[in-house]
């Protein structure tokens, strides 16, 4: 049985702009073999978006939590979706 592709729509809150927090997902996203993107919000959040296979995503959601060096994360909350396959990779979304 093929593993089961899902789709998170997740947010992560605390010093996660201007730290190089998007850039970190999209090169995690990438590594992870996984595709989506990372925005920051108006109020200080960053909303990431991501496809693949669920224990993929599960990884990627920890890494999502520990974030770059300069950066604190202090919570990042997620939700599955269905896979809309409309990403060809991972990028940070200006």
């Amino acid at each position: 049985m093929p593993p089961r592709e899902r789709q998170i729509v997740a947010l992560a809150k605390g010093r996660v702009q201007g730290v190089g927090y998007r850039a970190f997902v999209a090169y995690e996203g990438t590594r992870l073999g996984i595709t989506g993107y990372a925005k920051n919000l108006p109020d200080g959040r960053v909303e990431v978006v991501a496809e693949g296979d669920e224990s993929t995503l599960r990884q990627f959601v920890d890494r999502l939590r520990e974030g770059p060096t300069l950066a604190l994360v202090s919570d990042v909350t997620f939700r599955w979706e269905h896979p809309t396959h409309e990403f060809q990779g991972f990028e940070a979304v200006i």
